[in-house]
């Protein structure tokens, strides 16, 4: 007989998620549901508004993404109006949006992921000199490795068991039968979990010198960007690429063996293909380097067939309502598509109606199809497509795991590939940021447009599609006697969290938990682990906003599941 789990909400991400599964006697998932539970106003809440406005508005769409949606939006808006970008800005942006997917892959994996994988009080009893020479399986160096460390590291552990105040590893499902790490394994990421609240922070310090600050970076505006005088500074520029270097020393010494390790340990999960999904995949390429090539490359993949690489046709994206909170009858291109919301109540004993509309979160499709975006699908179409910047690196990983391209589709898997992915990004970030001193060198110090907005077009429409951290992101936007006419943003976790259609296709994330067994579905920890291998941003696919600052509601958040 089958029966309904329902994990409401999905703790460590961005945003309010509903997951949903029904498993049959076996406690495997027969079928799943995802529902993003707030509703995003944004694109209404920027209608009417001054084109050179929307990047700053558009940025409080979520608290995370902030620089992503700030970039995309504001160069929407330059597309509407045909303005090209001085050398400078466009190098600019590019390091602070790599320099931004570092970090946000570090603080995902370690903060809001690794939680799944590694057992604090296993980590209790484990031997520190053991747990150094493990760390020296995985790299010949190390971070932060002496026994003497790791002793510290196990104390402050202790402390806060014996205080009772685990703090951030409150609530966790240690002791699981599903976790495999040894008590030295466990200590060795517990370690870095630690180390990485550090980076991060020195991250945040060294995005901000470009952005301004951060969240929320004030520098970009339409036409370039403002910060001419932090670039003629050779101390500022030098104060950024220390700050890269201290990321990539973490990256290659912790982040990229401790996935080795990870792969190592779950290996028979990644083979059994845990956590796949719908095969589907695609990127939009980007980030000029040096060498005039780009350091992602463009393309789709169907069916799990790395055969084949699929040239891209934004005209062939369609954002679908059928199941989701909105009126019927606007599935359209994002361009050309409106927020109408339509919101229907859950069952009377708090299920989602399944058979109807169930989330905030649209459907996008490809050429009809459910996809996936994000690290995986850039790293599996960088190799595909026999990408230079991408290919050596996958190549090197598979040969060091002994796994195959289609393990990386798994639940471990998605790990493995944002990790390759940071290290990739942290070590050719340094290519990009020659690039502007090289520029700097011949005095070329312009970096905005220089245009007066009256003399600019009345009206227009633009699009900026990127890729960032999650996957892609796509701002669309229409002008109309210079304001805003219509405005929609495709996000994506729009995309990996998606509804189901009317045909019954399931999103990226339904699919991955498909045919899971739960070793304990009272704890449904293998859940929990594939929906975070996507690094849900649920605030960017769904918004709340009152414009007058109002408080909307209060909400109690459960951390149990209900069975």
């Amino acid at each position: 007989m089958s029966k309904k789990i329902v994990i409401d909400p999905i703790t460590r991400i961005e945003g309010h998620l509903r997951i949903e599964v029904e498993v049959d006697e076996n406690n495997i998932i027969q079928e799943a549901w995802a529902s993003g539970t707030l509703f995003r106003g944004i694109e209404t809440i920027l209608k009417g508004r001054d084109p050179r406005d929307a990047g700053l508005i558009a940025q409080r769409i979520c608290g995370v993404c902030t620089g992503t949606h700030y970039r995309a939006s504001i160069e929407a808006v330059e597309d509407a109006y045909k303005i090209t970008l001085p050398k400078n800005a466009q190098i600019v942006r590019n390091l602070l949006s790599m320099a931004l997917i570092i970090q946000d892959h570090l603080v995902h994996f370690y903060h809001l992921h690794a939680p799944d994988y590694f057992d604090v009080v296993s980590a209790l009893s484990a031997d520190p000199i053991k747990a150094s020479e493990e760390a020296e399986r995985y790299t010949s160096h190390p971070y932060r490795n002496s026994p003497t460390h790791l002793e510290a590291v196990k104390e402050r552990l202790e402390g806060f068991v014996k205080a009772g105040r685990l703090g951030p590893f409150s609530e966790g499902y240690w002791g699981h039968p599903a976790m495999k790490l040894s008590p030295e394994e466990n200590l060795i990421l517990i370690s870095h979990y630690l180390e990485a609240l550090r980076i991060q922070r020195e991250m945040a310090k060294t995005i901000a010198i470009m952005g301004g600050k951060t969240p929320h970076p004030q520098t970009l505006v339409v036409g370039g960007v403002t910060n001419i005088a932090d670039l003629l500074n050779p101390q500022r520029i030098n104060d950024f690429i220390f700050g890269l270097r201290d990321a990539h020393d973490f990256v290659k010494r912790a982040y990229y063996p401790d996935t080795l390790m990870l792969v190592q340990a779950y290996r028979e999960e990644i083979k059994r293909g845990d956590g796949r999904s719908v095969g589907n995949f695609f990127s939009v390429g980007g980030y000029l380097l040096a060498d005039g090539s780009e350091l992602f490359s463009r393309g789709v993949l169907y069916n799990h067939d790395f055969s084949t690489l699929h040239p891209f046709d934004e005209s062939k994206i369609v954002e679908r309502v059928e199941r989701a909170w909105y009126k019927d009858g606007t599935s359209a291109h994002p361009s050309e598509g409106v927020t109408i919301p339509d919101y229907t109540d859950l069952n009377e004993d708090g299920t989602l109606k399944t058979e109807g509309k169930y989330s905030w979160i649209k459907a996008p499709r490809y050429d009809g199809r459910p996809m996936e975006c994000g690290p995986l699908a850039r790293m599996i179409i960088g190799f595909v497509a026999g990408n230079p910047h991408i290919k050596p690196f996958v190549d090197e990983f598979l040969e060091k795991t002994s796994l195959e391209l289609i393990d990386l589709c798994s639940s471990a898997g998605r790990n493995a590939a944002r990790a390759l992915e940071a290290l990739i990004l942290s070590e050719k970030i340094f290519d990009v940021a020659s690039m502007l001193l090289e520029n700097l060198k011949y005095y070329d110090e312009e970096s905005w447009a220089g245009f007066v907005f009256e003399e600019l077009p009345s009206e227009g429409s633009g699009r900026c599609l990127m890729e960032v951290p999650r996957g892609v992101v796509g701002h669309f936007v229409n002008i109309k006697d210079r304001k805003i006419l219509g405005y929609q943003a495709m996000v994506p976790t729009t995309w990996n969290a998606s509804p189901k259609d009317s045909e019954n296709n399931r999103g990226a994330y339904e699919e991955s938990l498909i045919g899971l067994k739960l070793a304990d579905p009272s704890r449904p920890l293998e859940v929990l682990r594939a929906i975070h291998s996507y690094d849900p941003c649920i605030a960017c696919a769904v918004h709340v906003i009152d414009t007058k600052g109002r408080r909307l509601g209060e909400y109690r958040l459960q951390t149990s599941c209900k069975i």
